[in-house]
């Protein structure tokens, strides 16, 4: 089953309203996004980290989201600074690496991991359910907003399934090779994971219709912002502000 790891905890990030959270990220990821400063892209690394921790992860599951998102800028560091060019050139045994890549590389590694860790405190601390309730009330359509929620409803009954049909393929002696029988059947596997999801979810769409489902989701607490959700608005706003301030310092 899919799970949602970091949104389970009690620390103030957790208890923070969604809506709250997901202004405070936006902010920040577009700061981090949008400059060219070492000096920003550092220090906003530095903050969200800081962020990270206070919203108390396990450290094996941060790692893991770590490698997976870096493995991605190890390719930038291994072509930029082979092809980005400019006019300062490191010579290194036979090979001319350029270090405008190497910094273009590496502006790229801190902006990636501060929005990494932005995420990972602000928006992984609530459910995808608490999320898609948030961006409706903060002005989302409401389609939108359903599509979102049945969406990630729907992984896991694709899940479900993909896991039953593969369990059915070993209890007939199906052991997967490198021969045209096992693509053939990994193909069957995917296409019956398709055609079984689908026919699930126009059930699951029926029994909906017959409880009086009118197209509007209604959620059982619906939580108010209180004075402390607003605090913490303010402190992540003053806290995009003040990265966005730092651009005009050259480092």
């Amino acid at each position: 089953m899919l799970d949602e790891p970091f949104a389970t905890g009690s620390t103030l990030f957790h208890k923070r309203d969604p809506r709250v959270k997901i202004i405070g990220a936006v902010a920040i990821s577009l700061v981090l996004a949008l400059s060219s400063s070492f000096l920003v892209a550092g220090t906003g690394c530095i903050v969200t980290g800081a962020m990270l921790a206070l919203s108390n992860p396990a450290p094996r599951l941060v790692l893991k989201r770590i490698i997976s998102v870096n493995i991605f800028t190890l390719f930038m560091w291994l072509t930029l600074p082979l092809t980005y060019g400019g006019e300062e050139i490191l010579i290194f045994s036979f090979l001319n690496l350029s270090m405008d890549g190497i910094r273009v590389a590496a502006l790229i590694t801190l902006k990636t991991n501060g929005i990494l860790f932005c995420f990972l405190a602000l928006l992984a601390t609530s459910t995808t359910a608490d999320l898609g309730r948030g961006l409706e009330k903060l002005g989302m359509p409401e389609k939108l907003s359903f599509l979102l929620l049945f969406s990630y409803r729907q992984l896991f009954v694709i899940h479900q399934e993909y896991h039953r049909l593969q369990r059915a393929a070993k209890l007939r002696g199906f052991t997967p090779a490198n021969s045209l029988h096992t693509y053939r059947t990994y193909s069957y596997l995917f296409g019956m994971t398709l055609v079984k999801s689908w026919n699930r979810a126009e059930r699951i769409h029926q029994a909906m219709i017959l409880r009086g489902f009118n197209g509007r989701l209604i959620p059982l607490n619906q939580p108010q912002p209180v004075k402390a959700d607003y605090l913490f608005l303010v402190m992540m706003l003053l806290i995009s502000l003040f990265l966005a301030g730092l651009s005009f310092f050259p480092l």
